[in-house]
């Protein structure tokens, strides 16, 4: 190797951000078999590569003895200190035992093994990209698809979309660009996985963050999220700064932020409702658009026994139960609903975990 091959690692180091000393000291571990394979050699060998010239050297290491037993290994301490003075039993030798036309062969075995490495590299290199990317908002498009997954490509990797995390209403063509959201990335052999979701509760939470500045810069907080994707999601706000309304700082203008959001999520329908420490108060808000008469809170048992006026009670369950179910996730608080004449009556209401959710992928409340 000469100085063109260095010049061309320094190449290959702009161009894919590869650290020019980790493709040498790949290349050097590649030559220490190569070595040995070529030259019969067994001995405990180093090869050195020079960062400049690109002179390669190879050096047999040999432990200082008082009685050798094994010359590859060993070398005797008079043996040493000919070399120099300073050696003890127990050091390192290294003597240089560089072949005349090894030059040759670190040629040949260095193509074959750069590749390799470089490729490896770059799968670890990306793996370190997106796994910092979890639980982010990524745009990719829509490469092919099998009997469970679509596949995305990502500009550098390609990442699974199962069907099971796409809402019921979207259908995926190839070419089609999508928004997801980066659930797990894991580092496999050939190369890194990347699992993404359109149903996950923290999608709607970073499409929030980027629609509403208030949120991104921290002055409006989300403090839960429930969602069944493709039909219905609640979301809960609260603002650190008594002048900013949360509530209206996700709607927008004339309803534009929540707007594009409900655009992108293909008509989910969104309620964002206000957070409040007093459990009573956000029950109520978690139950919008139904409005709330009166709302007894069992702390031991974690229900919360709400009563709404009459005409009031099927907005309040929601179709098939979600306006309760979504409410009860939000606030994690079993919710049991009562209409006005109910509970005059003394008749048992109805239960937030009483229905079944709807036929698709349902998730746990993001804190």
């Amino acid at each position: 190797m000469n100085t063109d091959f260095m010049e061309a690692l320094e190449q290959l180091e702009r161009e894919k951000g590869i650290s020019k000393d980790v493709l040498i000291e790949a290349i050097e571990a590649a030559l220490i078999s190569g070595y040995k394979r070529n030259f019969n050699s067994a001995q405990n060998v180093r090869v050195d590569i020079n960062r400049h010239t690109g002179l390669v050297k190879v050096f047999a290491r040999k432990q200082v003895v008082e009685e050798v037993n094994d010359p590859r290994l060993e070398i005797s301490l008079d043996a040493a200190e000919q070399i120099n003075p300073s050696y003890q039993i127990g050091d390192i030798v290294e003597i240089e035992v560089t072949p005349r036309d090894f030059g040759r062969i670190a040629a040949q075995t260095a193509k074959q093994v750069v590749t390799q490495r470089i490729r490896e590299a770059e799968r670890g290199l990306i793996y370190n990209v997106f796994v910092d990317r979890e639980e982010d908002i990524v745009t990719g498009v829509v490469q092919r698809q099998d009997a469970r997954n679509y596949y995305v490509d990502l500009g550098r990797v390609e990442a699974v979309l199962p069907f099971t995390e796409t809402m019921p209403t979207e259908k995926f063509k190839h070419g089609d660009r999508v928004r997801t959201y980066i659930t797990k990335v894991e580092k496999t052999t050939k190369g890194p996985q990347i699992h993404l979701s359109r149903t996950h509760p923290g999608l709607l939470k970073r499409l929030f963050e980027l629609e509403v500045p208030e949120i991104f810069e921290g002055v409006v907080e989300i403090k839960s999220v429930a969602r069944e994707a493709g039909y219905r999601s609640k979301i809960a706000v609260y603002s650190r700064n008594e002048d900013v309304d949360p509530v209206g700082a996700c709607v927008g203008p004339k309803g534009q932020r929540v707007q594009a959001i409900v655009n992108e999520l293909k008509g989910e329908k969104i309620d964002i409702v206000r957070w409040s420490s007093d459990i009573e108060e956000f029950v109520a808000n978690a139950l919008s658009p139904s409005k709330v008469v009166q709302v007894d809170i069992r702390e031991d048992e974690k229900v919360a026994r709400v009563i709404v006026p009459d005409y009031q009670l099927s907005l309040a369950i929601g179709k098939e139960g979600q306006n309760a179910r979504l409410a009860a996730k939000l606030t994690g608080w079993k919710i049991d609903i009562k209409s006005e004449s109910q509970a005059n009556q003394g008749i048992a209401g109805t239960d937030s975990t009483d229905d079944e959710p709807l036929p698709h992928v349902e998730h746990e409340v993001e804190e």
